[in-house]
């Protein structure tokens, strides 16, 4: 007959303890992490990061231009499948970017990771910027874990009044629900709080290169080539 759990020896105890302990460190490892849809051997990612109005979409033009990168902007794609007949996210999409929060990241991660590989079968290259994303740590780490490290971080550093200015101007012409005062205040917040500490922890990673953008296009951009100069000659 087994013994009673009361009449079990210190020892016994101990050892049944420890194996159970065993089995769980076993099943941990066991479980297999995901691997990435692209390697950073063939497939270049920079991240391009800044507030709302921060001149991201113009510089990334003139990087498309210039060096053969394709520019895949997260606010775009959002904004595309928003409209996308049929899609199953389209609503869900309109309130987030109507309240200036962030869409949940598996959305905006497969969208991104569909259009990189859309572009690398057209034979458009396999260099991206990717503008206005990721921007909370748990899209970092996420996107990287699933799609492909990061090979640099892009910061356009730019004051608020000259942001809401840009996206005010912008908001008479471009009808979107989301360049309002009110949209726009929130959409700062929103960056301040949480895509900041992702710049904090790239920073640690020394992959941030900040920009200074308050300043003219033209010079914007000098600075910007001078990085990706430095970037390009060491693939």
């Amino acid at each position: 007959l087994p013994r009673r759990k009361d009449t079990m020896t210190f020892e016994e105890e101990r050892a049944i303890k420890e194996k159970r302990q065993q089995e769980r460190l076993e099943k941990r490892n066991q479980e297999v992490k995901p691997i990435p849809a692209f390697s950073p051997e063939e497939v270049t990612v920079v991240f391009v990061l800044g507030g709302p109005g921060a001149g991201k979409g113009t510089q990334c033009e003139n990087l498309t231009k210039d060096y053969g990168f394709v520019h895949l902007s997260a606010g775009d794609l959002l904004r595309a499948e928003q409209k996308r007949e049929g899609s199953k996210y389209g609503e869900m999409i309109n309130h987030y970017i109507k309240e200036g929060l962030i869409v949940p990241m598996e959305v905006t991660i497969a969208l991104l990771e569909q259009a990189m590989k859309e572009s690398m079968e057209a034979g458009k290259g396999s260099r991206f910027l990717i503008d206005g994303f990721p921007r909370k740590m748990d899209q970092a780490v996420k996107f990287e874990e699933v799609v492909v490290p990061s090979k640099l971080v892009l910061y356009f550093e730019c004051p608020e009044e000259v942001m809401l200015k840009r996206l005010l101007k912008r908001g008479e012409s471009s009808g979107r629900v989301d360049d309002n005062v009110e949209s726009i205040r929130k959409r700062f917040v929103t960056f301040i709080e949480t895509s900041m500490p992702v710049i904090d922890a790239f920073e640690k990673q020394n992959k941030v290169r900040k920009i200074h953008c308050d300043q003219p296009v033209e010079k914007v951009y000098e600075n910007v080539k001078n990085i990706f100069d430095d970037l390009l000659s060491k693939k």
